[in-house]
């Protein structure tokens, strides 16, 4: 009994050594990941809290300065247009992408010839730089070169100056991000369309159901994941939009131009005001923190999982 007793208790301590050799090779694979996790994104982001409360110019001595970087976001007049600014492209963009990328995949997915061709002919703008697609825009857009206002005027229109009109600048950045991201959306719609099954359109055929009526019993229900996980996706991306902003307009843009994230990077490394940048920085994660928990939420209501 004595020598099963040890056999035993050799295994058991044969088979931990073993558990806690295998869970360091773990762990030593993973370092590197949670290395960089904890470095350049848990660090900062403990960091921008708080700068949050802080009065820095990067280079001086600190001070706290309690809650008054958060009271100026919500009082200062330009930040109150940047963030209604950011809104409206938000309004603009979001649905634009995915109305335009949805009916753009229905379409592709009814035409059978060169259907690959026309695919990489939308995706084609999304591989290309944001310095590139804004180089051709401007051209396109420039008063006195632009064919647009040559062809409008043809037909009598004046066209605005589309990038220095306050009534045409959100829309026509927002344009401009639709017209590069459409091809993203439109390979995820087209991916989701093919899951269809396609049982369920012969059995709606058999029914006598019109294609207006498999569009929406049938096509949008199976495809709500796609749609909820491309509007969670665009919404983030639209809020943080700045790129466009920068390269149309340089470090000088309009009020009527400007967004968030474009006075994050201002605020932050051309005035030197860390401490509001960091609160304004907070803030836009809160705001898209609810948003995303709302989308979450309303999404038990309407977006259909198939088994």
């Amino acid at each position: 009994m004595a020598t099963t007793g040890s056999g035993g208790g050799s295994h058991a301590e044969a088979a931990k050594k073993r558990r806690l050799r295998e869970g360091a090779l773990a762990y030593g694979f993973l370092a590197p990941q949670l290395i960089g996790l904890l470095v350049f994104m848990i660090g900062p982001l403990i960091f921008a809290v708080v700068l949050a409360f802080l009065n820095w110019d990067g280079f001086g001595n600190k001070s706290f300065a309690g809650l008054s970087n958060f009271a100026w976001v919500f009082t200062d007049p330009q930040m109150q247009t940047s963030m209604k600014n950011t809104l409206w492209f938000t309004i603009l963009q979001v649905p634009g992408l995915l109305v335009s990328g949805f009916f753009a995949a229905v379409l592709l997915q009814t035409t059978m010839r060169m259907k690959n061709v026309y695919r990489t002919f939308f995706f084609a703008p999304q591989v290309t730089s944001t310095v590139a697609v804004s180089a051709i825009w401007l051209l396109l857009l420039n008063p006195e070169l632009s064919p647009i206002n040559s062809f409008l005027a043809n037909f009598g229109i004046t066209p605005p100056d589309w990038l220095q009109d306050p009534r045409t600048m959100i829309p026509t950045i927002a344009f401009v991000s639709i017209w590069q991201a459409l091809g993203y959306q439109l390979v995820m719609f087209m991916a989701g369309l093919e899951n269809v099954p396609r049982a369920l359109y012969e059995a709606a055929d058999i029914d006598g159901a019109s294609p207006w009526q498999k569009l929406r019993k049938i096509t949008i229900p199976l495809l709500s994941p796609t749609i909820l996980f491309l509007s969670i996706t665009s919404i983030i991306g639209s809020f943080q939009v700045f790129d466009y902003i920068y390269f149309f307009y340089d470090t000088t843009a309009p009020a009527a131009a400007r967004t968030i994230v474009y006075e994050i990077v201002q605020i932050a490394f051309r005035e030197l005001n860390f401490g509001r940048s960091a609160a304004l920085a907070m803030v836009l994660f809160l705001i898209l923190l609810a948003v995303t928990g709302l989308q979450m939420i309303a999404q038990k209501r309407w977006v259909y999982y198939t088994e």
